[in-house]
């Protein structure tokens, strides 16, 4: 019987269709799913529940070991004795502390840091190194072989080692007498000073400079591009003088005082850029046994060129620290220089003695221990020949 020819509302049992409650059924499996799991988490005391677990089977030994047998750990302090690590009995430091290794079964961890005390250096010119002219006392190289530049350098502790290096010079000194005495009070003993040819009283400031262990350079008057609306002063070496008339003026600055490392250019855009108008100067430099500074303040420059032609020993400047004369500006110059010292090893840069510059320095020299740079003079900042 069908849907025809049953009566209307009328159907037999035969056609009813059974159908399952799929909906009760899944929602009655989640409610179960999570009264288990609160149930699981009621009774369970598991903190690591549901974290990897792995089971090692952990070997013991009844018998003590010997504290010789466990290596330590210490830190070099600045004399270059190594510390004894936290916790341990402090000991009495070898004789030799900065050549010594380090006790075995120790690591060194080298800390750099600025000498604890001031280094003696030679106040008082050596004769030896010294040749009479008509100009004056002149650097020489001595009978023996020593130079001027090893003779007056200020040495590097040996425990610095491959550490990052830092080495800044400050020019314009002896022309302020205010500010040459408060320069030499301030800086820290590794920075460089160049004085200028035509300060007063030069000798009694050098000496003093030498006596606070300070190396010096000697400020030499080039010539700029704007010569003469640029006037460096007195006795400058020019492109067009000649090499007889330049030497003269050389002469007549280098006599001016004594026991420095070497000659840094005052100015010498044109001359620096000029290759025979150097060539004279640096045969001088090689030849009394001197060091020459280019201040980096010109892009033109050829002279490590003509420095490595000659031989002379040479460094130039990675940067010009108060370019922008602000504070600033020149503490993050040095923060620049920082980097270029952790990327090369050594790193050289050069500043007036500006106020601003002075205190800036003072300031960023305090933390060098902690981050690892260590400040060493220019004569440390060669460039390899």
């Amino acid at each position: 019987m069908n849907d025809l020819t049953s009566p209307l509302g009328y159907k037999t049992a035969s056609g009813r269709r059974f159908r399952l409650p799929f909906g009760a059924i899944v929602a009655t499996l989640v409610m179960s799913v999570l009264a288990g799991l609160a149930v699981w988490l009621v009774v369970v005391d598991d903190p690591l529940g549901g974290e990897p677990v792995a089971l090692v089977k952990i070997e013991t030994n009844d018998s003590a070991v010997d504290r010789t047998e466990i290596a330590t750990v210490g830190v070099k302090s600045a004399s270059g004795a190594l510390l004894p690590p936290v916790g341990a009995t402090p000991t009495e430091p070898p004789a030799d502390a900065d050549n010594a290794g380090p006790a075995s079964g120790a690591v060194a961890i080298s800390a750099p840091a600025q000498p604890a005390a001031t280094v003696a250096l030679p106040v008082e010119a050596d004769p030896e190194l010294l040749e009479p002219s008509a100009w004056g006392p002149l650097p020489r190289i001595g009978a023996n072989g020593r130079r001027p530049l090893d003779v007056y350098a200020r040495p590097v502790p040996s425990f610095v080692g491959a550490s990052p290096k830092v080495a800044l010079v400050v020019t314009d000194l002896g022309l302020s007498q205010s500010g040459t005495q408060e320069a030499l009070r301030v800086l820290p003993p590794p920075v460089t000073l160049a004085f200028a040819p035509y300060g007063g009283s030069l000798d009694r400031w050098t000496s003093k400079a030498r006596q606070g262990g300070h190396e010096l350079l000697l400020q030499v008057p080039l010539e700029p591009f704007d010569y003469p609306d640029n006037d460096p002063g007195e006795n400058t070496l020019l492109t067009g003088a000649g090499a007889e008339k330049n030497a003269s003026n050389l002469h007549t600055v280098m006599a001016r005082f004594t026991t420095y490392v070497g000659l840094i250019n005052y100015m010498g855009g044109k001359f620096t850029a000029d290759a025979d108008a150097l060539d004279p100067l640096m045969v001088e430099v090689a030849k009394r046994g001197l060091m020459f500074v280019d201040d980096g303040s010109s892009a033109r420059s050829v002279a490590g060129r003509v420095a490595g032609k000659r031989e002379a020993p040479f460094a130039r400047a990675d940067l010009v620290i108060d370019a922008v004369p602000t504070p600033e500006e020149i503490t993050g110059r040095l923060a620049q220089l920082e980097q270029i010292a952790r990327t090369r090893g050594t790193a050289l840069g050069v500043t007036s003695a500006r106020p601003a510059a002075i205190k800036a320095i003072v300031d960023w020299s305090k933390s060098l221990e902690s981050r690892g740079i260590t400040l060493v003079p220019v004569s440390a900042a060669r460039q390899k020949s």
